[in-house]
């Protein structure tokens, strides 16, 4: 675990996620008694997303945007500041962040990115996609991406790294299991000594 914060100090998270919510999830567990860091918010754009039944069970507040909602400046920014976000996570988020979304929260949100980037990264390339490429390509390793998130799909200052070998009988969900198995190792980790960094 990082260096403890001081006592008097709380950092707040809202998790974006569109999907299953499986690293929400392991996220939320990892700092469900943490001392300074909190999961004050889960987002999604999906209404059927499971990442609100993750929301549920661990008693958090979460928001389903709509279009209208999410691309509101004023709305995002009440809806944020009411929930005291400092860091905003995303975990499958499968939307562009707005531009003045990110000057807002200038090198406060991370995003995990299901291949070792820059190979298979930018629009379109998330969840299946990528683990396709790999397979297409019968690339030898895949892995694994933690960045900080700017202007630019999966374009970011890339904080972590992780690869797994991919041998010659591994299919895509082959692939994107073991990719998934080092999210969930390593993500939660990887955001805590970032916030500590920059505190």
């Amino acid at each position: 675990m990082a260096t403890p914060m001081p006592r008097n100090i709380k950092v707040h998270l809202a998790i974006f996620a569109s999907g299953g919510g499986s690293n929400a999830q392991q996220i939320c567990s990892y700092f469900s008694h943490h001392p300074w860091i909190d999961i004050s918010l889960i987002v999604t754009n999906n209404p059927n997303a499971g990442v609100l039944k993750v929301a549920d069970a661990f008693g958090i507040p979460s928001c389903v945007l709509s279009k209208e909602k999410r691309s509101d400046k004023e709305y995002m920014f009440t809806l944020l500041k009411q929930h005291h976000v400092d860091y905003i996570i995303l975990a499958g988020y499968l939307l562009l962040i707005p531009d003045w979304l990110i000057a807002r929260f200038h090198n406060k949100i991370l995003n995990i990115h299901p291949s070792l980037l820059p190979k298979y990264g930018g629009k379109g390339m998330y969840g299946h996609h990528v683990h396709q490429a790999v397979y297409d390509h019968r690339d030898a390793i895949s892995g694994m991406t933690i960045h900080v998130v700017n202007e630019e799909f999966d374009k970011g200052e890339i904080l972590f790294q992780k690869s797994v070998a991919i041998t010659e009988d591994m299919m895509p969900n082959d692939i994107a299991s073991a990719v998934l198995r080092l999210e969930h190792r390593f993500y939660s980790e990887v955001i805590e000594k970032y916030i500590t960094s920059h505190q």
